[in-house]
């Protein structure tokens, strides 16, 4: 069997870890993306198809140039606050574009389909830790806009097409740990590489929003997932339904909740001071969001290997460092 992979978003921040991690276990993986926010110099582990994935005949043209079996889909727009802003840009981003791409992955005869989903397709949680079975109620229109993509895989498989799984991502987190390829957004707006850039003196103080949350030092709280244990997650999955696994969704997180209060508390822990101010709560944001992942590891197989909140801040700190001294350099 073909060992290429399709990677829909392999230039983008976890997309190029999943490329990573791929092409460490013997697979070819294939990143297409039209590159609006990814970053070409992520593109080093497997040949860059550029476009979009509404391109129905480019799709076609590569999964058969590359004999693809399996896709892994992380396009797509992710900034929640964003959404709120622009809904209709992440109901075409995160779902409308996606139809053709299904339809053509499904013709040119793709039979797995890995999707970045989200934690935020529950919203408020109603139990802590979340499990897969939580009841399903976005407070964002990107957290609605994943989650309908998830029904319409769920829709079109039981219509004869390609097999699936939603992987739900809680915070993503850190850089792969030889410093080859990290976290980069234009704008930035997550938390770890914006406490790096006020520590290294790149930005004004960090911004946090909410200090009012009903959670023990007011601030919200999340589970930190290192971006590397994301990437194996997906190899895994598509381990899965090429060898006949049913679709399924599941979380992936530490099953930890950590406070900004106490990501800014190890960032000082490790000698790293971030200056910072508290900034009214931002719509569409729950209060606390921690994974139960107990299902992905009991039928995946999958475990973390970072999971150590000092391991992913540390991981993060280093590569964002280094890529500001080499902006300065040049």
């Amino acid at each position: 069997m073909s060992k290429a992979i399709l990677v829909a978003g392999g230039a983008g921040y976890i997309g190029s870890h999943v490329c990573k991690a791929l092409a460490a276990a013997g697979y070819t993986p294939v990143t297409f993306d039209n590159l609006v926010t990814g970053c070409r110099d992520f593109v080093k582990f497997g040949p860059l198809v550029e476009g979009n994935v509404s391109d129905a005949e480019l799709v076609k043209k590569t999964v058969k140039q590359y004999d693809i079996k399996a896709v892994i889909d992380l396009a797509g727009s992710i900034e929640v606050a964003e959404s709120v802003k622009n809904p209709l840009k992440y109901y075409e981003n995160n779902f409308a574009v996606k139809i053709p791409f299904l339809r053509a992955l499904h013709e040119a005869g793709v039979k797995a389909v890995v999707f970045s989903s989200t934690a935020a397709v529950y919203g408020e949680p109603v139990a802590v830790p979340i499990e897969a079975t939580h009841p399903l109620k976005p407070k964002n229109p990107y957290g609605a806009s994943k989650l309908a993509y998830e029904q319409l895989l769920r829709d079109f498989h039981l219509a004869g097409g390609p097999s699936w799984m939603a992987l739900r991502y809680f915070n993503a987190a850190g850089a792969s740990f030889d410093g080859d390829i990290g976290e980069c957004h234009e704008p930035e707006s997550h938390l770890l590489p914006l406490a790096c850039f006020a520590n290294l003196g790149a930005t004004p103080p960090l911004s946090i929003f909410g200090n009012d949350y009903p959670t023990p030092d007011g601030t919200a709280v999340r589970d930190y997932i290192h971006v590397m244990d994301l990437a194996s997650a997906h190899i895994l999955a598509v381990e899965a339904l090429l060898n006949g696994a049913q679709p399924a969704q599941y979380n992936l997180g530490n099953g930890v909740g950590t406070s900004i209060g106490e990501v800014l508390a190890c960032f000082e822990r490790l000698g790293l001071s971030v200056p910072h101010s508290f900034k009214p709560r931002r719509a569409g944001d729950p209060s606390r969001l921690v994974a139960d992942s107990t299902a992905a590891k009991k039928n995946l197989g999958w475990k973390p290997k970072h999971a150590t909140i000092d391991e992913i801040v540390r991981s993060a700190h280093d590569w964002h460092r280094a890529a500001i001294n080499k902006a300065k350099a040049v």
